[in-house]
């Protein structure tokens, strides 16, 4: 059996819309920075697909090789949600769309606990004694 004109134009949408959808779309490539760090953006994709057609004629209903009117389309939206900075000091998400102060607090809790944990380490070494060498060996 020959294949309908309309599997024609789906065939062909789907197709582009694999070319221009990848992993590459949603995780980019990363990029290295100087000190080590390396970022990596985040998109969101959103893709929808129409497609329709019909056959038209003034022949009997149900007739072979009626003329075929019809139409396929397609959308891809691509918003940046973020990127990944992956550092010597961890993993963070930067957020890319404008946060609330409530959101912006709760983003930045984790900098100021790695912040408090560095000072409490340097008091606890402040605090230690000085080690003294023996200059000599009793032997």
């Amino acid at each position: 059996m020959a294949q309908h004109p309309i599997e024609s134009l789906m065939s062909t949408s789907m197709e582009s819309i694999r070319e221009m959808v990848d992993v590459n779309t949603v995780v980019g490539d990363p990029v290295s920075t100087q000190d080590g760090s390396t970022i990596i953006p985040i998109s969101r994709v959103s893709f929808g697909f129409v497609a329709g057609g019909g056959e038209y004629g003034m022949a009997q209903p149900h007739a072979e090789n009626l003329p075929f009117a019809g139409g396929a389309g397609a959308g891809v939206s691509v918003h940046p949600v973020g990127f990944l900075v992956c550092s010597q000091n961890g993993v963070r998400l930067l957020s890319a769309s404008c946060a609330s102060p409530m959101e912006r607090i709760v983003e930045m809790i984790p900098q100021a606990l790695e912040g408090l944990r560095a000072m409490e380490r340097e008091e606890v070494q402040e605090k230690r004694p000085p080690r003294v060498k023996a200059a000599y060996q009793e032997g």
